[in-house]
């Protein structure tokens, strides 16, 4: 049974029992009153150890079940998600700004390419502890497929609101996996609202960001696997792309957590890297110096190559605001350019493919690093979807291929 005490804002404070509100706190709203789960720590402190997760034969995320929301292990997928690799790369690392140790955790080996599989197999999970036969989210493509994927080794249904602009790869995947799919005629935002309409006037259950207080659970399991990777040594900073603000949350409250239980001494700094053109959230932490204050939100028009980070009006950013605040990180930006640069990059460097959100983590590194601002430092980089969700945008980039007549002597000339 989960040890999970109360589920609470993060913007008045209020708790509320996990049986009497399902979404988000009623008297902040659905924007800022995003909720957390807070467990009973020091229950699972005498209940659990590393030395015990050592002896764990798991091979997922599932090996951090005494700090998941689940009730009833039953309803866990067979599909494999998490302990995707943790890989290092120290020529790299010296290259890019005398790095002491560079990480890189690849979660586009996930079974549906991309990290939001650890949110949503949590939330399908959720879904069927309700008893609940639908579940919807509205989502630039990752999410979406996401709990597409995991709603199909379920009873569930999914029905997925997405933009009509979605990489076709992402939609052809929503698709296979037997999924309702609405292409909405607007931006992720609209999509989002309508989501949002459509579960509160079907009964449908919502997966949408931040809107679920339970995803965020799911993608904290990144910080912990990437902490026993490294030998409970974690790194001085890691760096993860932000859209809505939910991973970077889930990363923050992941390594507060194993701090709280006393299996690290100290925190990494959690820098969240956003496009230039789509970084509402990173403005917001500019804004809002005190992190118990107010958080200072202004939306914008999103635009950037990285779809999956393309969001105008992130909505985890409370959350996401505050826990960097607390965890002494911060932010940077990132060029379309740096990003493709990036991708390829990282793609030629290190033989890991990302789409373009997840070479965004990779681009601030490279841009901080190329600064002389993590020298000495060891740096971890979440790669958060793989590089297949988006053939367009590589295609831009990865130069042409050579045709050659089926001859040696064509080859030779062409050599």
């Amino acid at each position: 049974m989960a040890d999970v005490s109360a589920l609470r804002c993060v913007t008045c404070g209020a708790e509320y029992d996990e049986a009497s509100i399902d979404y988000t706190c009623p008297a902040c709203g659905p924007r800022r009153g995003t909720l957390e789960v807070i467990y009973d720590y020091g229950r699972i402190a005498r209940t659990w150890s590393r030395e015990a997760l050592s002896k764990d034969p798991e091979q997922t995320m599932w090996r951090f079940l005494p700090l998941l929301p689940v009730r009833d292990r039953t309803y866990i997928q067979p599909l494999r998600v998490g302990c995707t690799p943790a890989y290092r790369f120290p020529a790299l690392g010296k290259r890019l700004g005398d790095l002491a140790e560079l990480v890189v955790k690849d979660d586009g080996q996930n079974p549906t390419a991309s990290y939001k599989d650890r949110a949503s197999s949590v939330v399908v999970i959720k879904a069927q502890e309700r008893g609940e036969t639908v579940v919807t989210c509205a989502s630039t493509g990752n999410a979406a497929s996401s709990l597409s994927g995991f709603a199909a080794a379920t009873p569930l249904e999914a029905v997925i609101f997405v933009p009509r602009t979605a990489p076709e790869a992402k939609v052809a995947q929503l698709l296979i996996y037997g999924a309702r799919v609405f292409l909405v005629r607007g931006s992720y935002d609209d999509a989002y609202d309508l989501a949002g309409e459509a579960a509160e006037a079907f009964g449908w259950y919502n997966r949408s960001a931040a809107m679920n207080p339970y995803l965020v659970e799911g993608k904290k399991t990144g910080a912990l696997e990437l902490a026993e990777q490294l030998g409970w040594n974690v790194p001085d900073a890691v760096f993860v792309a932000v859209g809505d603000g939910s991973v970077i949350s889930g990363i923050c409250k992941g390594f507060d957590e194993l701090r709280r239980l006393g299996w690290i001494d100290r925190v990494p700094r959690v820098i969240g890297v956003q496009a230039e053109g789509s970084a509402p959230v990173a403005d917001a932490f500019e804004r809002s110096a005190d992190a118990e204050g107010d958080v200072q939100i202004v939306d914008i028009e999103a635009n950037t190559v990285a779809d999956s980070i393309c969001v105008g009006k992130p909505r985890d950013i409370v959350k996401a605001v505050r826990y960097v605040r607390r965890n002494g990180g911060g932010f940077v930006c990132v060029s379309d350019a740096e990003i493709l640069d990036a991708l390829a990059e990282l793609a030629r460097e290190t033989g890991v493919f990302a789409e373009p959100a997840g070479a965004t983590a990779y681009a601030g590194l490279k841009k901080l690093a190329s600064a002389g601002k993590l020298a000495g430092k060891r740096v971890a980089a979440m790669i958060t979807g793989n590089g297949l969700k988006d053939v367009a945008s590589v295609r831009k980039i990865a130069g042409s291929p050579t045709e050659v007549d089926a001859s040696i002597d064509a080859l030779r000339r062409v050599l």
